[in-house]
């Protein structure tokens, strides 16, 4: 699978007074991607919650190269970059109704805890599903 694509559909309330898609929505957009992901690896991220495992967001980026509107088709093409002892890096680029250059690139960086936020490692199940899918053709 190496990357997945979460397509999602500017609705008008994600756009500013110019039109725009506001910039916090990318992340939005990114989060709803990396569920996807997960739950195309056949992984239910509420399932580790439910286990006392989370994975909040350490680090975020996003670089806008270029705008989208209202009812632009985008996809969020996801990868995982790096996958560390207890903590998971994603990349992604956002792409507008098709088109082959991305109109938004980012990272985020992840690291899994306890329900006290203190650092656990990587489930294995996780670990081993995102590994294959890497190098997957």
């Amino acid at each position: 699978m190496k990357f997945f694509d979460y397509q999602t559909r500017v609705r008008y309330a994600e756009t500013d007074r110019m039109g725009i898609s506001y910039y916090a929505n990318y992340l939005v957009w990114f989060e709803a991607a990396r569920t996807e992901y997960f739950r195309a690896l056949g992984i239910v991220y509420s399932e580790f919650e439910k286990q006392g495992i989370f994975l909040p967001v350490a680090e975020a980026q996003c670089r806008y190269l270029g705008p989208s509107s209202y009812d632009d088709l985008l996809t969020v093409r996801t990868l995982v970059s790096q996958v560390r002892q207890s903590s998971i890096r994603f990349e992604y680029q956002v792409l507008k109704n098709g088109a082959a250059r991305p109109i938004a690139t980012g990272y985020t960086i992840h690291v899994f805890g306890d329900r006290n936020l203190k650092p656990v490692r990587i489930p294995e199940v996780l670990k081993s599903k995102v590994e294959l899918a890497q190098f997957d053709s």
